[in-house]
C-alpha cells in the first residue's frame, strides 16, 4: 500500500536569552610594559554570571595619558564571551572590556596589574560578578541587578527544561523511525503534561498517536498543536502545516472526508512551500480509503502545486480507470476524460517507476500504445 510522505522535521523548542548588564566607568592608569611576548587569554562575564556576546578586552601598557589613548593591544570577544592574544609583550598592564557602543572614554570593566609573562599564556577573566566590581555599582544598580539575576535564573531554568525537552523529541522521532510507537507516544504524554502549551509537543504526540491507529487520539492532539500556533504571537507556518497534514489523515482514517479535506487545505494554507506534499499526501490518504471522486479532486490540486511530481497522476489515472466503461457494440473499455492521459503522464515523468507496468497494461487495455521513456501519446 502506498504510503504517505512523513514530515520529519528538526524543529526543535527555542531556548530563551540571559539578560546582560553593562556597566560604562572611566578608565584608570597602567604600568610599564617589557621585552619578550607571551599569550593572554580569559573569558568575559557579565554581573550576572552570563558570557559577553561580543565586544573587545585592550591591553595598556605605560599609563594612559588620556581617556582616549590608543590601546596597545585589542582582541575581539567572541559568542561565547572568550578572548584569546598572542606575541604579546611582556609586562604589567590594564586590561579592559568594552561592548561594541562603548564611548571610547569609557569602559565597561577594567583590571589593572595584570602581568603577561614572556613563554607563557596568561589566564585572566573579566568577570564583572566579582565583589570589587558590585561594590562600584550605586544601590539603584544593585537593586536592578538582582532583579536580573532573579529573571536570569527563571531563564537558566526554563532554558534546563527546553533541553531536556528537546532531547525527548529527538527520542521520540527515532523511536517512531523504529517503528517504537508506543514508546514515542509514552515519552510525549510526559512532556505534553510538563509543558502543555508547546504546539510541538502536542504534533510528534499526534504522529505517534496516528502510528499506533488511535485516530480520535491522534486528532484531539493534532488540533490541540494547531489551536495553540494559530494562537501564538508568531505563528510557526512549519508546525501548523505539518500537523494539519498528519490531521487530514487521522480525520480521513475515522471517515470523516469533508473533515479531511479542510484539514489538507488548511495545512497548505498555513504552509504554502509544502502545499504539493501535502496535497500528495492527501490523494494518497483519499485513494486508499476507497473515495474516487475525492482522489481526483486531491491529484488535481497536488498537480496544480507542482506538476513534476509522478504519483499524483498514477493515483489520479487509477481512479479514473475505476469509472471506465464497455462500449456495448465495440467492445472496447471507454475510460473517463483525464484518465489515458493521467497515466501517460506519469510514465513520461517516471518510465521506470514503481507502477510504470500497471500503466502500461491499462494503456494497452485501452488499445493505446504505452507512452515510454519522455514521451506521451498525443492528444
Amino acid at each position: 500500500m502506498m504510503q504517505r510522505t512523513h514530515i520529519w522535521r528538526r524543529l526543535a523548542l527555542a531556548l530563551s536569552f540571559v539578560a546582560v548588564w553593562p556597566l560604562a566607568i572611566s578608565p584608570a592608569g597602567a604600568q610599564t610594559g617589557a621585552v619578550g611576548s607571551g599569550k593572554i587569554h580569559g573569558q568575559v562575564l557579565n554581573p550576572t554570571g552570563a558570557p559577553m556576546t561580543d565586544g573587545t578586552v585592550s591591553l595598556y601598557a605605560g599609563g594612559m595619558s588620556s581617556p582616549t589613548q590608543e590601546a596597545k593591544y585589542t582582541f575581539p570577544v567572541d559568542a561565547n564571551g572568550n578572548y584569546k592574544g598572542d606575541n604579546v609583550a611582556a609586562g604589567t598592564y590594564t586590561i579592559t572590556y568594552r561592548e561594541p557602543d562603548t564611548p571610547k572614554d569609557k569602559v565597561v570593566d577594567q583590571i589593572d596589574n595584570v602581568k603577561v609573562v614572556e613563554g607563557q599564556d596568561t589566564s585572566q577573566n573579566l568577570d564583572m560578578s566579582r565583589p570589587e566590581y558590585i561594590a562600584k555599582l550605586t544601590p539603584e544598580q544593585r537593586k536592578a541587578l538582582e532583579e536580573a539575576k532573579a529573571k536570569n535564573a527563571s531563564v537558566l531554568k526554563e532554558n534546563a527544561q527546553i533541553k531536556n525537552l528537546n532531547a525527548d523529541l529527538n527520542a521520540a522521532r527515532s523511536d517512531r523511525a523504529d517503528k517504537n510507537y508506543q514508546q514515542a507516544e509514552d515519552l510525549m504524554q510526559k512532556d505534553v503534561a510538563i509543558k502543555p502549551d508547546e504546539p510541538l509537543l502536542w504534533v510528534e504526540l499526534g504522529e505517534a498517536q496516528l502510528a499506533l491507529k488511535q485516530y480520535s487520539d491522534a486528532e484531539t492532539s493534532l488540533q490541540k498543536c494547531i489551536t495553540l500556533e494559530q494562537a501564538a504571537k508568531k505563528p510557526n507556518a512549519q508546525v501548523e502545516g505539518a500537523a494539519g497534514n498528519s490531521l487530514g489523515e487521522a480525520l480521513a482514517d475515522e471517515g470523516k472526508i469533508p473533515e479531511s479535506q479542510a484539514a489538507y487545505d488548511a495545512a497548505a494554507k498555513a504552509d504554502p512551500a509544502q502545499a504539493a506534499m501535502f496535497y500528495q499526501n492527501e490523494t494518497i490518504v483519499m485513494s486508499r480509503a476507497g473515495k474516487i471522486e475525492e482522489t481526483v479532486a486531491a491529484a488535481d490540486k497536488a498537480i496544480a502545486a507542482d506538476p513534476s511530481r509522478p504519483i499524483p497522476y498514477y493515483l489520479k489515472g487509477q481512479a479514473l480507470i475505476s469509472k471506465a466503461t464497455v462500449d456495448t457494440k465495440t467492445g472496447k473499455v471507454i475510460a473517463p476524460p483525464g484518465c489515458e492521459e493521467a497515466y501517460e503522464k506519469y510514465l513520461q515523468l517516471a518510465p521506470n517507476g514503481p507502477f510504470a507496468n500497471d500503466a502500461k497494461q491499462v494503456l494497452a487495455g485501452l488499445n493505446q500504445s504505452p507512452a515510454t521513456g519522455n514521451k506521451g501519446k498525443k492528444h
